[in-house]
Parts: C-alpha cells; sequence; structure tokens
C-alpha cells in the first residue's frame, strides 16, 4: 500500500457541521525530551516547526466524539479568529488538515488529526450551527423569527 504518513483530507469531510474552538491555544511539550525544571517543545517530524494544540467540539451531532484536538504546526502560535459577538465558543475552520489513523489504548480505532493552519470559517453562516446562532434583526431593531 502507497500511504505513508498522515492522509491529507478536506475540512469538510472531518468536520461536516463545522467546530468550535474552546480553550486556549497550548504549545505540545515533548515529555520525553523535557525534565521537570526544563520544558522542550515539540516540533514536527516533517517540517521541524512546533506543534500546537487546541480543542474544538465537533458540530456533528452524530460524532462518537463531541471534542478534538486538533494539532497545528506552525513556527509561532497559532492566533484564533475573533469571538462572535452572541457565540460562547470561537468557530474555526483548519487548513491543510490531514488525520492519522491509530488504535488507542481501548483497543478502538481513532485519528490524530493535523493542520497546517487555523482561521476564521470561510462563510461563517454555511454551517448549520454558525449559522443557528446569528440573531436576525429586521428594520425596527427587533429580532425576527
Amino acid at each position: 500500500m502507497g500511504i505513508r504518513g498522515a492522509i491529507p483530507i478536506r475540512f469538510e469531510d472531518v468536520f461536516p457541521n463545522g467546530c468550535f474552538m474552546v480553550g486556549e491555544v497550548d504549545q505540545v511539550k515533548d515529555f520525553e525530551a523535557s525534565t521537570a525544571t526544563k520544558p522542550v517543545y515539540a516540533r514536527d517530524k516533517t517540517t521541524g516547526e512546533f506543534v500546537w494544540q487546541v480543542t474544538v467540539i465537533d458540530c456533528d451531532p452524530d460524532a462518537r466524539e463531541k471534542t478534538v484536538k486538533v494539532k497545528i504546526t506552525s513556527p509561532v502560535q497559532p492566533v484564533p479568529p475573533a469571538a462572535m459577538p452572541g457565540l460562547p465558543f470561537i468557530p474555526v475552520e483548519f487548513g491543510q488538515l490531514a488525520v492519522t489513523p491509530y488504535v488507542n489504548g481501548n483497543g478502538r480505532l481513532t485519528y490524530s488529526v493535523k493542520a497546517r493552519e487555523m482561521r476564521a470559517p470561510r462563510n461563517a453562516n454555511s454551517t448549520p450551527a454558525a449559522s443557528a446562532a446569528v440573531k436576525h434583526t429586521n428594520v425596527s431593531g427587533k429580532e425576527a423569527a
């Protein structure tokens, strides 16, 4: 089989209903190289860039895992999009996404999700989760149905 390493995949295939960022963008530690007094941060084996991690909520109501950790390779800390008024979480989209399947400690198939960029959704109203959160007002300024 010719598949080596991560499998490139479209954002829409992983998160068809979009996703929301929860928490912060954290730098991933290299636990094997770190000591109690000196942290060493993980670098991507292919690019040599730092690895960052963000937790997202998958907006797919049928998703088996509701929260997903997405790792982002970047020389600097990725900056999340601006928060949207009225939403408790930040809608995000990832570019240059890839997944690596593996069997977890419970013997269940799962995926490691990596990206090269994080950005605001291209069309914030295109996902069901984002459009449900947007309030529409009429000319009088009252909320419309």
